[in-house]
């Protein structure tokens, strides 16, 4: 399931089943495979690129370093394919390994656990709030250089790991088939007999729980009166339009999931890869329930290349690495700070969509709480 990547907006509790649920497991989270390396101690220590002088300095220290090792990075997954691309062709003598690209939060933690003190071990993390704020300690202290355009809600005050980019939730449908659906009502239609899905179970899986969310919001709901959204879903399913088969490419290609709530920039990817197929995807966020969820970045306080882990970052808080993944369906955290300094693409921005108003969000104490209610009152009233 594509959007099962990582551990979103579920709390600790739950990040394990999660991990169950994602793209695949991690082979590189099992073992230790790789060799024991020593890692130069100020690059290690450095928290800003002060410590390295300048960027050429920083550059320097990383080409001689030599390698980067990435983790759960798929490349449809918000643009990443085309990000990774161009950290390459930019620094191309610092060779990038990819680890487990659809490894969860929790096994992008454990590889970090498992590798420790050896060149098999992640130098960067990218983390659903919810393991980056219980796992401080494994990561570095880093503030790159765009860190006062970076929201202080949405980082951690010593630069431990700080928001990235987000997804709106959103429905996406097959257009050709079903035509234009404007609210979630319009999903009670007898034509969407079967089809309707969330991306997983909402007390399991980040997008469906943030489906769920969205779905409640718009039922007239709220984050503290969940009872709304369960409504609907029951709605739906006795119209008989909900399915709970597992949202996978292959499920949206054959037309078995032919409505789904997933993120923006998840429906950019289907949108893509089935325009290829002559299939019109459509989607769409709703302005009274524009729920957001950021991602993270943290490097690994034991990256067997620091330097190179501190030049990715830099480069991902760039505004070409930004731009990528706005173009990709996200919306990145320096989008404000990009529109003001006229560096934002304005082709990228035209066709992405962006958050309206008032974004949805919620403690970690909130999605304790919520995934518990859902615990215990969705499989009783929609079923496995």
């Amino acid at each position: 399931m594509i959007s099962l990547r990582k551990a979103l907006a579920i709390p600790m509790a739950a990040v394990l089943a999660l991990s169950m649920a994602a793209c695949g497991s991690s082979s590189s989270s099992s073992a230790s495979s790789g060799k024991a390396v020593t890692v130069n101690e100020k690059s290690a220590k450095a928290t800003s690129l002060k410590d390295f002088g300048t960027m050429d300095d920083l550059v320097a220290a990383a080409e001689k370093e030599g390698a980067l090792n990435v983790i759960a990075l798929p490349h449809d997954w918000s643009d990443y394919g085309e990000v990774i691309a161009a950290f390459k062709k930019k620094y191309p003598k610092i060779k990038i390994t990819e680890l487990n690209p659809n490894a969860s939060s929790k096994e992008e933690i454990d590889a970090g656990k498992t590798n420790k003190g050896t060149d098999a071990a992640p130098d960067v993390y990218d983390l659903g709030l919810a393991v980056a704020s219980t796992n401080t300690e494994q990561f570095a202290p880093y503030k790159v250089q765009a860190w006062n355009d970076i929201p202080d809600s949405v980082k951690d005050a010593d630069g431990k790991y700080y928001a990235d980019y987000t997804g709106i939730m959103s429905i996406g449908w097959n257009a050709d088939k079903y035509g234009d659906i404007s609210s979630l009502d319009d999903l009670l239609d007898s034509k969407f007999a079967g089809t309707v899905a969330l991306n997983g179970k909402p007390a399991e899986a980040g997008a469906a729980f943030n489906g769920f969310v969205m779905a409640n919001q718009l039922s007239g709901g709220t984050i503290k009166n969940l009872q709304p959204g369960l409504d609907f879903f029951k709605k739906l399913k006795e119209a008989g339009n909900l399915t709970t088969v597992d949202v996978t490419d292959g499920t949206i290609d054959s037309g078995q999931t032919g409505v789904v709530f997933d993120w923006t920039y998840n429906q950019a990817s289907y949108q893509s890869s089935l325009k290829k197929k002559g299939v019109t995807w459509k989607y769409k966020t709703f302005k009274d329930a524009q729920v957001v969820s950021y991602y993270n970045q943290a490097i690994n306080v034991d990256a067997p290349h620091p330097a190179a882990a501190r030049l990715w970052e830099e480069f991902l808080y760039t505004a070409d690495a930004q731009n990528l993944w706005l173009k990709g369906g996200a919306n990145p955290v320096l989008l404000d700070a990009m529109e003001k300094a006229g560096t934002v693409d304005k082709n990228a921005l035209k066709s992405a969509t962006t958050i309206e108003g008032d974004p949805v969000t919620y403690t970690n104490s909130d999605s304790t709480r919520i995934t518990t209610w859902l615990q215990n009152n969705w499989d009783s009233a929609i079923g496995n």
